[in-house]
């Protein structure tokens, strides 16, 4: 048998039952996040694995606070630009090599013949939950912190790492839409009762019930590889979807293209078998990926989230808020309500108190935004002036602030101000 793997963001220990643990370190982290290095060490593990003579394998988390809180986004900015900096023709065959390698290093695992089961005591989000739906049997701790979750719909992006394939064949799609689209998370007798876990255990017993099932010798196999498995929701799978694409169009009024992708992975993947499943999964997130709106979400919503909640322990810069109140004037998104103006800037996805959610139109974002696109109208210029004038006003303060402190602006206008998610705000890089 070849030796163990070296691993540095996990560690290999084996119990006096003869059960390997696999456990994500990562070092000097307090939390466990999918790295690039994660993502390798995954499968040269897994490639270990299929060779080995061990009993099977008990993942779980070396952190106190959660399994893993999902991909390490900050790589994946720096990703976006490297894939944003090659030619146009090589863009989704350089998108897709560099982020199916978690796809398949999780499907690696659970092919490689050996009992998996993973014990989640604390979160396990994003990357970290579609770790987890790749082992054969999952145990949660009975406690509000441990939960599964694909929140990457949130910051504009899609589960990339088979999320929008393992859940909906596990749990089916109705149980699957408010985790993928919402950011929903499933927790105790709720993970049981969907079919999400298959043990709800007192805390600090999840390792001990995980290693007992190992032991069992059960069978090493997921259902969809069971030759006759087929997709409980199968023959429903367009009609669930419509009925869901749907409501979501009249919710988001067609800006965020991450919901529209995700559901475009279930109608199109379901029906596949899973390895082709998982390669059209990726086919449409390395189109998604090189869109302006997850590029946008990321650096305001999760970027600027924790760099404003870092300035919030300390002494906020007051011009950060100074900042976003003169441009909010700027905007004057909540004056004239009813005007062309104002229902201009409801479209565009605005939040304004007391204006009416206008009815989808049924322009979906495409190329350029909303405001940018076809039909031209009277309200879209006035609203491409008023934005002009506000990109303008922000520039003046760009200089008076730090780019963290620029994030966090946008963060605040974002969030407390009404501005669009998907435009990502006037601070950190402007009208773009």
């Amino acid at each position: 048998m070849a030796s163990r793997p070296e691993l540095k963001q996990f560690r290999i220990e084996v119990t006096g039952s003869g059960v390997l643990q696999l456990i994500f370190d990562m070092p000097g982290r307090s939390m466990n996040v999918f790295s690039n290095a994660a993502i390798e060490e995954i499968g040269r593990f897994a490639d270990w694995l299929r060779e080995s003579d061990v009993a099977g394998v008990v993942i779980r988390s070396g952190k106190s606070a959660a399994f893993c809180a999902g991909a390490d986004l900050a790589e994946l900015e720096t990703a976006y630009d490297m894939i944003m900096a090659a030619p146009a023709g090589e863009r989704d065959r350089l998108a897709f090599d560099h982020f199916f390698r978690l796809s398949c290093g999780l499907r690696k695992l659970e092919t490689a013949g050996k009992p998996v089961a993973v014990a989640v005591a604390g979160l396990a989000l994003g990357g970290g939950c579609e770790f987890a739906l790749a082992a054969h049997h999952r145990v949660i701790a009975d406690h509000p912190q441990a939960t599964f979750g694909l929140p990457e719909s949130l910051v504009g992006l899609l589960p990339g790492g088979g999320g929008t394939q393992r859940l909906p064949r596990l749990i089916g799609i109705e149980a699957a839409l408010p985790v993928l689209l919402d950011g929903a998370r499933i927790g105790g007798q709720a993970a049981i009762a969907t079919g999400l876990a298959h043990e709800l255990v007192a805390p600090g017993e999840e390792v001990a019930a995980a290693e007992r099932w190992v032991l069992s010798q059960p069978l090493a196999r997921q259902p969809w590889d069971r030759p006759d498995w087929r997709a409980a929701d199968a023959a429903r799978v367009a009609a669930m979807v419509a009925q869901a694409r749907s409501s979501m169009l009249a919710e988001t009024l067609g800006h965020y293209p991450a919901p529209s992708a995700i559901l475009d992975c279930i109608e199109q993947g379901l029906p596949q078998d899973f390895d082709t499943a998982i390669r059209t999964e990726m086919q449409i997130f390395a189109r998604l990926i090189q869109r302006r709106e997850p590029r946008n979400m990321i650096r305001t919503l999760f970027l600027g989230r924790l760099d404003y909640e870092r300035f919030k322990k300390k002494e906020i810069n007051p011009k950060i808020m100074e900042a976003v109140a003169a441009v909010s004037e700027v905007l004057g998104a909540g004056s004239e309500l009813g005007s062309e103006l104002s229902v201009a800037f409801a479209r565009a996805g605005f939040h304004i108190d007391g204006q009416r959610k206008p009815d989808f139109d049924g322009r979906i974002a495409g190329d350029v935004y909303w405001h940018e696109d076809e039909p031209n109208s009277w309200g879209k210029d006035l609203l491409r002036a008023r934005l002009a004038d506000a990109d303008a006003a922000a520039a003046g303060w760009r200089r008076q602030l730090n780019e963290a402190e620029r994030r966090a602006a946008d963060y605040v206008l974002v969030t407390q101000r009404g501005f669009p998610a998907y435009l990502g705000g006037l601070f950190a890089a402007g009208l773009n």
